[in-house]
């Protein structure tokens, strides 16, 4: 096993006035699923969060912030409906395994602000460490080779000097790779306790908070901690889904299906 690295990355303090935020991973928006994109735009227009934190995946892919520069393309539409909502309330966002190339460009078109992947959020007494949750899954050994190695800011810029329709295509190739894995019922690598146990002690929290796996559950730790998995969207299956976890200045948490936001 790895060893864990020094946690947390980055420290979130919430203002005084916070009284509740919410949590949303795992939408994994596109084009060709515009039933999730309409659920997340009503979503945002209408929550009365203090705070809202997107903790990886947000899109189904991201292969570079130029792709903003198309006036009419998915990526620029979604930032303007970011802005839009980030007007009202602020916004963080995350990286996960899927637009874990989303950068400064992005946050400054969608008026959100980054989080490095952990971040503590210290809330009153409240320690929570959010994750997206990819880096603990230690078992799923060929992506964590693969994570490796395209955090290296040498492999990105070369990445990103490719031209933009041989990014898509590539990015086209590895959702159709993924989406052959899930078909073939290959069970999805979960959160390594051990690891999990190491990061929660180093940041002194109690809980974390996670996406990735698209298992939401509470799962009960030692010492009284919990790992808390968010769930995943998809509102244009027949069986839409859409969940956020809601969290609260006196510690409770609650999860909320928004099935009202479904066409």
């Amino acid at each position: 096993m790895p060893p864990a690295p020094a946690l947390p990355a980055q420290t979130l303090v919430a203002p005084e006035h916070w009284s509740t935020v919410e949590c949303i991973a795992d939408l994994h928006l596109q084009a060709r699923e515009p039933a999730t994109l309409a659920a997340w735009q009503r979503y945002l227009q209408a929550s009365r969060a203090s705070a809202i934190l997107i903790l990886g995946d947000l899109l189904e892919a991201w292969v570079g912030d130029d792709a903003l520069h198309e006036a009419d393309g998915f990526e620029a539409s979604c930032a303007a409906i970011l802005r839009a909502a980030s007007a009202l309330r602020p916004i963080y966002f995350m990286v996960g395994n899927r637009d874990f190339l989303a950068g400064d460009a992005f946050l400054q078109a969608s008026g959100m602000q980054g989080l490095a992947d952990p971040t503590l959020l210290i809330w009153g007494a409240q320690r929570l460490l959010l994750s997206h949750g990819d880096a603990l899954c230690l078992d799923d050994v060929q992506y964590q080779q693969f994570r490796a190695l395209s955090r290296q800011p040498a492999w990105q810029q070369q990445l990103l000097a490719q031209p933009l329709p041989v990014r898509r295509a590539l990015a086209q190739q590895l959702r159709s790779e993924s989406e052959q894995r899930k078909q073939s019922g290959a069970e999805y690598a979960d959160a390594d306790p051990r690891l999990t146990q190491q990061w929660l002690e180093r940041a002194q929290a109690q809980v974390l908070i996670h996406g990735h796996t698209h298992r939401p559950a509470d799962h009960a730790l030692p010492d009284g901690r919990v790992r808390v998995v968010l769930s995943d969207w998809h509102c244009d299956s027949a069986q839409p889904r859409a969940q956020v976890l809601q969290l609260h200045a006196d510690g409770t948490r609650q999860r909320i299906d928004l099935e009202n936001y479904f066409s």
